[in-house]
């Protein structure tokens, strides 16, 4: 009887806003710890894309391997420009592994390449040595995979925070 007179308000949704996306370090400024956080991520990330590329070629060999190192080289370039501009957009960090890619294949159209990969391994990995048109594709396919995981695991509002 007495109760008939009290109004339930409706649940309220907790403010999203007062959540951060990781936790807190108490005594911390939030807009250094992030940028460190994100870059910690990238260098994982690295490491990892290596180790797939190095596993890819212990395993696979002929296009597998060819191409699924391609699209990898892309991925490895993306957690590299994460890692030097961790705030960077996942657009942009994908656009420039790509371009940096593409720059590397044209680059295997003049001289230049064949003769530093004749001295030393690592350069070949880098650099590679002969230019190879399908090379170009499977970059791009490296470039929207990275992207889609750094879209993925991208904290909320990084992209505006970019701009």
């Amino acid at each position: 009887m007495f109760l008939s007179g009290l109004r339930c308000a409706p649940p309220r949704a907790p403010d999203v806003r007062q959540y951060a996306p990781v936790p807190l370090i108490p005594g911390t400024n939030d807009r250094v710890v992030e940028p460190a956080r994100i870059r910690l991520a990238a260098a994982g990330a690295a490491v990892v894309t290596v180790g797939a590329g190095l596993g890819l070629r212990a395993v696979a060999a002929g296009s597998l391997a060819k191409y699924g190192g391609d699209a990898l080289y892309t991925v490895l370039l993306l957690a590299l420009v994460v890692l030097v501009a961790p705030r960077v957009t996942p657009l942009t960090a994908a656009g420039s592994a790509l371009a940096v890619s593409w720059g590397v294949e044209f680059l295997q159209l003049s001289e230049v390449t064949g003769e530093l990969s004749q001295r030393s391994a690592v350069t070949r990995l880098v650099l590679g040595s002969t230019f190879n048109p399908p090379d170009l594709f499977w970059y791009a396919v490296g470039a929207a995979a990275g992207w889609l995981v750094h879209t993925a695991v991208c904290p909320h509002g990084q992209a505006e925070a970019a701009h």
